[in-house]
Formats: C-alpha cells, structure tokens, sequence
C-alpha cells in the first residue's frame, strides 16, 4: 500500500513520545500526512464510530493511560460502544496514540515494523 495513493492521517498530541518517533518515521520515509490533534481539534463521533467499526473500544482506549485509571469506577464499568464514544469524545487522550488512518483503515500505536508494512 502506497501513501500516493491513500491519504494518510496521524492522530494524537504531539508531546507525545510515542506520536514523536512515529512522526519521525513517516518523516524520514517521505510519507505526507496530516496531524490532527485532539487538544486542538478534538475528536468527533462519526470519526469514533468508524474507528470502532474496525477494532473494539478497548484496543481503541489506552486502559494503561492515567486518563482512563482516574475516571470514576462507574465510568469504567458496563463499557459499550456508545459510551466509549462518549467518554473519548470528552476525554480524547485516554485514545490509544498515534492513531493512525491510512485510507479507511485504521492502526492503534507506533511499531516500525507494522509501519513498514503498512507502506510497503
């Protein structure tokens, strides 16, 4: 699958370290894409649903994440999609980052390998 081909968008916040080494590889393989960042822009239902078309909400929500550990145990419990979304459109940095949409197709996470695949 080639970038030429298929838009490429990156989500997160980018003081993120993760964010940060998967800019840096898609910079250095000359891939453009687009930075949409949650504190700026945050994140809208129809994007959330699309994503939780594709992978459960809880690959899609980072559980490890302080965002997700401080929510009270009533938020945590009885998790569906509906409100997945709706806890990730208030809180869009408890969202496994980098999210990264290569056409419709959606990767959780930065692992080089899985990036080269990806673009290969």
């Amino acid at each position: 699958m080639s970038s030429a081909k298929h838009t490429v968008t990156i989500y997160g916040i980018k003081s993120c370290d993760t964010m940060k080494k998967a800019f840096t590889w898609l910079d250095e393989h000359n891939i453009a894409y687009t930075f949409h960042d949650y504190k700026k822009q945050g994140i809208d239902e129809a994007t959330l649903q699309a994503w939780l078309s594709q992978k459960p909400w809880d690959e899609v929500i980072n559980k490890r994440g302080t965002t997700w550990r401080k929510l009270p145990d009533e938020d945590k419990a009885d998790v569906s999609n509906e409100k997945a979304i709706s806890l990730m459109s208030s809180n869009p940095s408890m969202i496994k980052r980098p999210a990264l949409l290569v056409g419709d197709t959606l990767t959780l996470g930065f692992k080089a390998d899985e990036y080269q695949r990806i673009f290969a």
